[in-house]
């Protein structure tokens, strides 16, 4: 394997950070990074918002699920959706523009994780940790509000950066063979696949935390699909212009 490879497959989440601060010079760097991903019909339908009041950090922090580490970081980054940008352009182009089609909606959302994918593996590469906060989306109202967000853009994910303060072991992924098909979508050995790695998940637990966690991959899996998961991010979308026509 090459070098990047063995980084891709290095990728490890950190939530505790050092004071050490990330240049200004390499910060706009990582952020070209991202902005080199690849983008449907090179609309770039992104904002990345870069919280750097020291009380709206906090607010965030707690926001998402009271995230520490969102506070402490170096750099702490929200990336937006956001299809405003792009169809207001069309718009003064002479275009009739039509807003809230639901592909508007997933090419602005996967415009924003290929790009902050970008962002990670740039900072990863220079020995900057980070670490996705998907609580963004637990309050994603107030988010809006606090970060000033018009109609159209909605914040997808947040993300800390800065440089590690912890060496984490590499999280086990699913085996190869259950999420890699070939011509057709086949699951009859998906069971066996998933008991394999409910054992490997098990065993990791129990190591890293000297056996005070017992639990499986598919235990995990439980609290996410036995109750509603942000239900309110339907009518907060719908409410934000993306109507999902």
């Amino acid at each position: 394997m090459n070098s990047t490879i063995e980084l891709l497959q290095s990728h490890r989440s950190i939530r505790k950070f050092s004071d050490r601060k990330i240049p200004q010079d390499l910060f706009e760097a990582l952020i070209r990074s991202g902005q080199s991903a690849a983008t449907s019909n090179h609309v770039q339908a992104y904002t990345i918002i870069r919280v750097v009041d020291a009380d709206n950090r906090r607010t965030l922090a707690e926001l998402s699920g009271g995230q520490a580490y969102v506070a402490d970081c170096s750099d702490f980054l929200v990336f937006c959706a956001d299809m405003k940008r792009s169809t207001d352009a069309a718009e003064r182009a002479g275009a009739e523009v039509i807003r809230g089609m639901t592909e508007q909606l997933l090419v602005a959302s996967i415009d924003t994780a290929l790009m902050a994918q970008n962002v990670a593996v740039a900072a990863e590469s220079v020995g900057i940790g980070l670490c996705y906060i998907g609580g963004i989306r637990n309050n994603p109202a107030e988010v809006s509000e606090l970060l000033r967000l018009p109609d159209h853009v909605y914040p997808v994910f947040g993300m800390c950066l800065g440089y590690p303060e912890q060496d984490p072991e590499v999280k086990p992924r699913l085996p190869l063979a259950s999420i890699l098909k070939q011509d057709y979508y086949q699951d009859e050995q998906d069971r066996a696949h998933i008991a394999e790695f409910d054992n490997t998940m098990r065993q990791y637990y129990l190591a890293r935390t000297g056996g005070n966690k017992d639990t499986s991959w598919s235990e995990q899996l439980k609290p996410l699909f036995t109750s509603k998961l942000r239900p309110h991010m339907r009518d907060f979308l719908k409410g934000r212009g993306f109507e999902m026509k």
